[in-house]
């Protein structure tokens, strides 16, 4: 189990050095979201600010034994104030980063992506999972599996730039990107490859910059090195790639779950492309994977701050 979760742990080691992240809870009104949040605040990863019904915040922690006297509540009376109201408090500042408690993810984002009150950036709103597959040497970043269901050639650069950005925020030496789809060779009847094809172009003329980018590629000759050799792929990324952009949600999210499901891997999520990291969790996540969560949203926001501007989040 130790040796299951060591890209984790890696990434888990590393933010011991940083300080705890200033994270609104969004609506913590159930075990899993508001003991999650905690935890990590006792590991020393988040600052949270619980927003959300406060009577119910705090049954719910007596209902538990959850002790949350040491942390600040603003008190809004249903979700999709919880998520207004979290939302306002990264505009004023007091707040690095979302964390998602119970509610759905739809309420949530519908706050963030409010031209006016809400925490839009000039780039695309994607997610990212960052896998840590047994048997796989680094974590393994799939995007999009989670938000842009359809997206197009225009939000795929911004998809793409994001999940590099990302890549670099998590310390990966060297950021392989492989545009995915059925095929390796480009064929006018999968719309895909010839989107990959195009991605491609535009990292050479430097409209996406920060990676090696290859694609199409299949799935089996992007990670697999024997599979790219047996194909005769000459490319860096082939075989050896650490980001897989996939065509659409669907097949995102069916690649994530099998990922998960069939091969035993974990799955943090992470929202980019906001103003902050937001930390997409779910009730079926294990502890270790929400701890994974709010590293990969620390990391991201210490290479915003780095930067002096918004990175990725």
């Amino acid at each position: 189990m130790e040796r299951k979760h060591e890209k984790y742990q890696r990434l888990i080691d590393y933010c011991k050095t940083l300080p705890p992240l200033p994270t609104a809870v969004v609506h913590p009104c159930d075990k899993s979201s508001l003991e999650g949040a905690i935890e990590a605040a006792h590991l020393g990863m988040i600052a949270p600010i619980l927003v959300g019904p406060s009577e119910r915040i705090k049954a719910v922690a007596k209902e538990n034994r959850i002790t949350i006297s040491d942390f600040p509540i603003v008190d809004a009376p249903y979700s999709h104030a919880a998520a207004a109201a979290a939302v306002q408090l990264v505009r004023e500042g007091k707040a690095e980063a979302l964390m998602k408690g119970s509610l759905h993810t739809d309420e949530l984002m519908a706050a963030v992506v409010k031209r006016e009150s809400g925490m839009r950036t000039a780039r695309r709103i994607s997610h990212c999972f960052v896998m840590d597959v047994p048997g796989h040497e680094n974590a393994l970043i799939i995007t999009d599996a989670a938000v842009n269901i359809a997206p197009t050639l225009e939000e795929k650069m911004d998809i793409l730039q994001n999940a590099i950005d990302l890549a670099h925020a998590l310390r990966a030496p060297e950021v392989r990107v492989a545009i995915l789809s059925a095929t390796e060779t480009v064929n006018p009847k999968v719309p895909s490859t010839i989107e990959a094809a195009a991605l491609c172009k535009m990292v050479d003329r430097h409209q996406i910059t920060g990676a090696l980018v290859d694609g199409p590629l299949a799935l089996d000759n992007a990670i697999d090195p024997d599979a790219a050799k047996i194909k005769k792929i000459d490319s860096p990324v082939a075989g050896h790639a650490n980001v897989l952009l996939v065509p659409d949600l669907e097949a995102g999210n069916m690649l994530a779950k099998s990922l998960s499901f069939l091969a035993g891997a974990d799955a943090a999520g992470i929202v980019l492309g906001a103003r902050v990291p937001i930390i997409l969790t779910s009730r079926a996540d294990s502890a270790m994977t929400r701890r994974a969560s709010c590293a990969v949203a620390m990391l991201v926001a210490e290479a915003r701050r780095e930067s002096g501007k918004v990175v990725a989040g």
